[in-house]
């Protein structure tokens, strides 16, 4: 006669009545760690080196998002300092005002050239520590943008220092994809650093030198657009909460933080 503590039996002759594989676990089976999650660019259990490189990529995309509204009041107030962070439009400002007489260009354009690749190494980083994992991981379910970054690996692989150059141009190329698939495939710190920096230096001084020849009527219009720049600012932030809300509902990679805004 069964207790009450007994439980029943299943019957082997109803197969609806037995526990699936997901009610009775084995015991070999465990649940799984929040570091193996699909969407995140290791697949071991993350060191030291892992935590402090995501957490410089956080860091570093919050200062764009931070800088992203501020820009257009920092260039009305002081030029000379968005250019110093390394922004074109300041170092542009800043060769104008340079060609009206102004002494601080050279210092500029060299605090610019620096400030423009302050993030650059930590994608080389998280290259060299992931692979290609984190650029998968960019990528996500977009076809489109798999297929860029594809070809931002193939062109970094076939010409590694032009690669380097060609990111601090305005064209529409993923330098982050770039400076990871560097550190992949193995390129020293000292060469990427060394690269960047000229290739920085060069195309700050392209900037000033834009502004330089245009002269004062880029100064008129910076004194015209001071009177807006509030405007300019709101504008912007708004369109940012805007695409912030719209996006909410997406589905967003967990812990990944993307490129800071250019």
């Amino acid at each position: 006669m069964t207790s009450p503590t007994e439980h029943p039996q299943p019957d082997p002759a109803r197969p609806d009545e037995r526990p699936g594989p997901d009610e009775h676990p084995g015991p070999d089976e465990h649940p799984r760690e929040w570091w193996q999650e699909p969407g995140l660019p290791w697949k071991h259990k993350p060191t030291r080196a892992d935590i402090t490189c995501l957490s410089w990529m956080g860091a570093a995309s919050l200062y764009g998002l931070i800088l992203l509204p501020l820009r257009p009041v920092i260039l009305g107030l002081a030029p000379h300092l968005l250019g110093s962070l390394g922004y074109r439009t300041g170092l542009v400002m800043t060769g104008a005002l340079g060609s009206l007489g102004d002494p601080w260009w050279p210092l500029v354009t060299l605090l610019g050239a620096l400030m423009s690749m302050k993030f650059d190494w930590i994608f080389w980083w998280a290259g060299k520590l992931w692979g290609h994992g984190l650029i998968e991981v960019w990528s996500g379910r977009s076809e489109r943008a798999r297929r860029r970054n594809e070809r931002a690996i193939a062109f970094t692989q076939r010409f590694e220092t032009w690669a380097i150059f060609i990111t601090y141009l305005p064209i529409p190329i993923p330098a982050a994809v770039v400076y990871a698939a560097l550190g992949a495939a193995g390129t020293k710190l000292s060469k990427f650093l060394i690269v960047s920096f000229l290739s920085s230096l060069f195309t700050a001084g392209l900037y000033v030198y834009l502004g330089w020849t245009i002269g004062e009527p880029a100064v008129v219009v910076l004194d015209t657009y001071g009177q807006y720049l509030w405007y300019v600012s709101l504008a912007i932030l708004a369109g940012m909460l805007f695409l912030a809300f719209r996006n909410r509902g997406r589905t967003k990679t967990p812990g990944v933080p993307g490129p800071p805004p250019a």
